[in-house]
């Protein structure tokens, strides 16, 4: 039995705690030497860590959708990898695959039912696009923005993104200018982060919501208001937008994640203020789920590659190297640390 490295939950952060790096503990293991049929040994390339994670860690995710993770049971999430050994028949040795529920280890056994094959082809060997631009962030950006951002060509409409530097609302941003907003506003946490996404990411304006006046600095980069509000925070911010949009304009709900320290219902109820605009405007709000457009997901995949690889689309990563460190990633993601989407590199041979 071959000795491999893998990440367990150590302790739940409770339902009000912020995460911290300590919640997870790194352990040593092996695997069984011999495959049963259907099943696949994978060498894991890179982890994704993500913002919905934090509800896996509470005893009761809060959602249908979404298991919780067990106390001093492997942690599972988005990854890529290659398979090394195969007694499945939709897969062979080298096949490079992902899941949405890979095991956080540098090698596994698994069942082949829970893996899909890629192409790298796809995103030019980038692998690691695959957990971002060309995967579950890309795909919910396209599909919010679609589905429920009402983005007309030509409407000369203004999108404002918030959480705009993280993996989904760098992306959304984007995609927004590319549906056909004329103008689009992202609303971040560091100078930083602003300069990326105005010099780099082709947002119009970016508001430092930790310096700047939020209703000021919105009234001014959307003179027209705001029609489309891809929104990836709640909270504060949330409430100071919807202040700002226009009758019969959309909100994206994609996240939420100034409130997941919390212990309240997703979404998150609204002040009585902020609801009546709402009503008064006829504003929706409505949950988006990526998981309700699987009929969408292949074709998406394949417009946001071709945005990739013809450059409308860009892509930026912070990457941390070393399974040992992927609670320390989480933690810092959790806390806006990331610019763009966040990758833990396991295995780069």
């Amino acid at each position: 039995m071959g000795s491999i490295q893998k990440v367990v939950l150590n302790f739940r952060p409770g339902k009000n705690g912020e995460p911290v790096a300590e919640n997870f503990r790194t352990e040593e293991g092996s695997l069984p030497q011999d495959l049963q049929e259907g099943q696949v040994k994978v060498c894991t390339k890179c982890l994704s860590v993500d913002p919905y994670m934090r509800c896996r860690m509470n005893e009761d995710t809060g959602v249908a959708y979404v298991l919780p993770w067990q106390v001093s049971s492997v942690v599972t999430g988005g990854g890529v990898g290659v398979v090394e050994e195969s007694k499945h028949l939709k897969f062979q040795k080298c096949d490079v695959v992902t899941s949405f529920n890979w095991p956080w280890q540098s090698q596994a056994i698994v069942d082949g039912q829970i893996l899909t094959k890629l192409n790298p082809q796809l995103v030019d060997g980038h692998l690691s696009y695959f957990l971002g631009a060309v995967g579950m962030p890309g795909l919910t950006s396209l599909l919010g923005v679609r589905e429920k951002g009402h983005v007309t060509p030509g409407a000369n409409q203004t999108m404002v993104v918030s959480g705009a530097a993280g993996a989904c609302g760098m992306l959304a941003g984007q995609i927004g200018r590319l549906e056909g907003c004329s103008r689009v506003v992202g609303i971040c946490g560091t100078e930083e982060k602003c300069q990326v996404l105005v010099c780099e990411m082709g947002f119009d304006a970016a508001i430092n919501y930790k310096q700047d006046n939020i209703v000021e600095k919105l009234r001014e980069y959307c003179p027209a208001g705001v029609d489309a509000y891809f929104d990836n925070v709640g909270g504060d911010t949330s409430n100071t937008v919807i202040g700002q949009m226009n009758q019969n304009s959309h909100i994206i709900l994609c996240g939420q994640i100034s409130q997941y320290n919390k212990d309240v219902p997703y979404p998150p109820p609204l002040p009585p203020d902020t609801e009546a605009i709402l009503k008064e405007r006829n504003i929706t709000r409505e949950r988006f789920l990526m998981l309700d457009y699987a009929d969408k997901h292949e074709v998406g995949l394949v417009l946001l590659s071709q945005w990739l690889k013809e450059g409308k689309l860009k892509v930026r990563e912070t990457v941390v190297k070393g399974l040992e460190n992927i609670g320390a990633a989480f933690e810092s993601m959790m806390k806006g640390g990331n610019i763009g989407k966040q990758i833990v590199l396991v295995s780069d041979e």
